[in-house]
């Protein structure tokens, strides 16, 4: 992946108060994780659906630092609650878009979108090669999923926290959705 496009999604990501970062494996994805666990004072987090590899990284991590870990298949009777008392929300990005600085999550149940919707913080993470440079370069990857899943396809850009302002223009994070984002870099 060109270095460049890399830090165009890293600097616009930041400018929307995301937080980026670069890992080379799944095991500094793991020590990712556990550093904004720590920040948190996180006890439970949410797993989305995510590569092998990186899911037993982290809840290995988890698990030894003494960290509750969701993971799917999630019991339909406890959701949303479940999803929501985690602090921290880790999921898997189709894609991100440097241009906005978004990250593009495909899901097709509910669940997996709350992961990264309901806990305060949300770590997305994302392959280094699935990085494209423009808006209009997401067009084909996201048009070919919805045709793929055609009854319950969902596509959130997430582009830093969740943010409002009101009828005074006054900003506010978190208001519907985390109040603190990260996006993990994953180099391939």
């Amino acid at each position: 992946m060109n270095a460049a496009v890399i830090a165009q999604f890293k600097t616009k990501y930041e400018t929307l108060s995301g937080i980026a970062h670069v890992a080379q494996n799944a095991l500094e994805v793991a020590e990712v994780v556990m550093s904004i666990l720590q920040a948190s004072e996180g006890k439970r987090v949410a797993l989305g659906e995510m590569p092998e590899a990186v899911t037993e990284a982290v809840e290995s991590a988890c698990q030894a630092a003494g960290i509750e870990v969701l993971k799917p298949p999630f019991d339909n009777t406890l959701l949303p609650k479940s999803i929501d008392d985690a602090e921290v929300g880790v999921s898997w990005a189709a894609f991100a878009v440097a241009e906005t600085g978004s990250l593009v999550e495909f899901a097709t149940n509910d669940a997996t979108r709350l992961v990264s919707t309901l806990p305060d913080t949300h770590v997305g993470i994302v392959l280094a090669s699935e990085l494209v440079e423009t808006l209009k370069e997401a067009a084909s990857p996201i048009r070919a999923f919805l045709e793929a899943n055609p009854e319950s396809a969902n596509v959130t850009f997430i582009s830093g926290p969740s943010r409002t302002a009101d009828i005074e223009m006054k900003l506010t994070l978190g208001v519907h959705g985390p109040e603190v984002a990260h996006a993990v870099i994953l180099q391939d």
